[in-house]
């Protein structure tokens, strides 16, 4: 280990440390600030003659580590579910924005071949900074952030043929140049290591390995996982399970590398396939560090990458480039929004979210001149457009937060305070709902542990010596941390009700002797905790809502005790139908659609129960 490599770096955690909290304090997001950092510390990067393309390439396994922990969240079911948006809509998005892009640069002149190529290059989006930014904001799991993904799962796709169809777009004018030493295409000239399974083999062949390699993954991710790290697990070395998380990833990677499929491709079907592991939550725990740590420094090098001197002899063509290609893929996202009724802020979501370049854009532009099918200064043009959209795409989020969606705004992730192991009765949640559930326990002389994100909060809880630690509840090494092995009663009380659900569900899979008392925010969310395998459930405005039930009862004229019986009435026939609908939603595929078994009852029952219901409420006030 050398002090280059240690100043190096040094210099780019540095970078990061100063920039992303700045820029998460202003409203920014992370992706900002450490594209930010990696353009304060290029020229320092450049200086010390590292190879930022080549660490970009690197750190591009943050990507492959992003998708694989999306897969394990994804259940086989709803990818399924998906698969008209992924290929009609994704195919859709790919082949308008190739044909639009190619229709502009032939206008302006570029042979067709040359046109083709760009028009492939600009129709990919950044998987890397849309993800983050959409798991950042909790946006994933909205119609638009789904939409989002389907498209950028797509894409993933498409990267195959893309680059089967690039070298048939030779120039014959530039192949000859190549022969002369091209030095953008060098990389892909040197000898070394070639692991290819698929090179040099028929097309047929080929189709076999691949579809070979992809069942291979299937198989070893349904079969091969447990009993892998039930043995890992017997050493109860902590630091061993998660070597071999890291190493099962790498080696999926590897694999799909080696007959030709996108990495990131290959880890998400992996981590579909193991989305019903008894793992699941282990792997997250182990992989997401590293995925962070990789995705920031290759965020810090797309930012150190931008050749600035290029840049202000071209400031003009390349803005404008640039801002063109973002509104014209913007407006072939809204269409597209439009055709697949995504509706209100959906579908701004969706089409700014997708309106930059991608990562695979730098890959890309590097194989067309490698393949003599784009000519070098066109190409050098092409790299600082791909790098300049993804710059401005924070930008984009920012004003679709501020103008369009102020509402989503989310804080941003920080490191979790170290907790003690002997909390009996712990807290995730400290806002208007976990605060009372606090005050009234600590005021029976009962102890708890608070898991809150808010600063203030947890400050203030201090001050009044109570124990309260900064974290993601939903984190199982937190969990672990704060001693969930030995407590007694857990409280949900986080506002994001799909990251309460699946605290819920890792809670009863995992410690089901933990009784868990979950807030619902409202009646759907009450279905979810329910198949989730939570029991206890509160809805959080239903008791105030029978009080107020109640008090207008006594307002027009009943006394106390009849109101109480009749908002009692109320309550107790109301448990009942909702166990029996819970039952019905948790067994229907698709419980929104019109035939599911959970609207059919619905539908069925509705008139009975509110006639039964009527009759009981008429016999309580002595039939008046």
């Amino acid at each position: 280990m050398t002090a280059e490599f240690l100043f190096i770096t040094f210099t780019i955690f540095l970078a990061g440390m100063i920039a992303v909290p700045l820029a998460s304090r202003f409203g920014l997001g992370s992706v900002l600030g450490y594209l930010i950092a990696g353009i304060a510390i290029g020229p320092i990067l450049h200086w010390a003659g590292v190879d930022v393309v080549g660490l970009q390439h690197f750190t591009e396994f943050g990507v492959v580590m992003m998708l694989f922990l999306i897969g394990l969240e994804m259940q086989p079911k709803v990818l399924w579910a998906m698969r008209a948006r992924i290929f009609l809509m994704g195919g859709l998005q790919v082949g308008l924005t190739a044909a639009a892009v190619m229709a502009v640069s032939m206008f302006f002149g570029q042979p067709w071949t040359v046109s083709l190529a760009i028009g492939l290059i600009f129709a990919l989006s950044s998987t890397a900074i849309v993800t983050q930014t959409l798991n950042e904001k909790g946006l994933m799991k909205s119609d638009g952030g789904q939409a989002s993904f389907s498209v950028l799962l797509f894409q993933d796709i498409a990267v195959i043929p893309m680059l089967a169809l690039i070298p048939l777009l030779a120039l014959p004018e530039l192949t000859a140049a190549l022969g002369h030493g091209d030095d953008h295409g060098g990389g892909h000239g040197e000898a070394g290591l070639n692991l290819s399974l698929v090179e040099g083999l028929p097309g047929w062949q080929t189709a076999i390995v691949t579809l070979a390699a992809v069942g291979i993954v299937i198989v070893a991710g349904r079969y091969l996982t447990g009993p892998v790290f039930r043995y890992v697990a017997s050493a109860r070395l902590r630091e061993l399970f998660v070597s071999t998380a890291l190493m099962m990833v790498v080696g999926i990677a590897l694999l799909m590398t080696m007959v030709g499929l996108s990495p990131a491709l290959g880890t998400f079907l992996a981590g579909v396939v193991m989305a019903n592991s008894e793992y699941r939550h282990e792997l997250e725990s182990d992989i997401a560090p590293f995925k962070g740590i990789f995705l920031g420094v290759f965020f810090i090098t797309v930012g150190a990458s931008i050749d600035f001197a290029l840049f202000s002899e071209n400031m003009a063509l390349i803005v404008g480039l640039t801002l063109g290609l973002i509104a014209l893929k913007a407006g072939i996202m809204f269409v597209l929004g439009f055709v697949f009724k995504l509706s209100g802020s959906d579908k701004w979501l969706f089409s700014l979210g997708l309106a930059q370049a991608g990562e695979f854009g730098f890959v890309l532009v590097s194989f067309t001149v490698a393949n003599a099918v784009v000519p070098g200064p066109i190409a050098d043009l092409l790299l600082l457009v791909v790098a300049l959209s993804m710059l401005l795409t924070p930008a984009l989020f920012i004003c679709y937060d501020k103008l369009i969606m102020p509402r989503y705004a989310r804080q941003q992730a920080q490191d979790a305070d170290d907790m003690p192991s002997d909390a009996k009765i712990i807290i995730a949640g400290h806002g208007r709902f976990g605060g009372i559930v606090n005050r009234a326990l600590q005021a029976a002389d009962y102890e708890t542990t608070v898991i809150d994100y808010s600063n203030e909060q947890l400050a203030m809880l201090r001050r009044f010596g109570l124990r309260a630690y900064f974290g993601d509840a939903t984190r199982p090494d937190l969990l672990h941390a704060a001693g969930i092995e030995e407590a007694k009663v857990l409280v949900i009380a986080i506002d994001n009700k799909d990251a309460a659900t699946e605290l819920a569900r890792y809670i009863h899979e995992h410690h089901p002797k933990v009784h868990v008392v979950a807030r619902a925010v409202d009646r759907w969310h009450v279905y979810d905790l329910w198949a989730a395998g939570c029991r206890d459930i509160i809805r959080e405005t239903y008791d105030s809502s029978i009080r107020a039930a109640r008090s207008v009862f006594e307002a027009v004229g009943h006394p106390r005790e009849q109101a109480e019986q009749l908002t009692g009435i109320f309550e107790d026939f109301d448990r009942k139908t909702m166990v029996e609908t819970a039952r019905a939603f948790i067994e229907s595929e698709d419980p929104h659609s019109d035939d599911s078994t959970y609207t059919q009852m619905i539908r069925e029952n509705v008139g009975t129960w509110e006639a039964e219901l009527k009759a009981k409420m008429q016999a309580a006030r002595g039939g008046e």
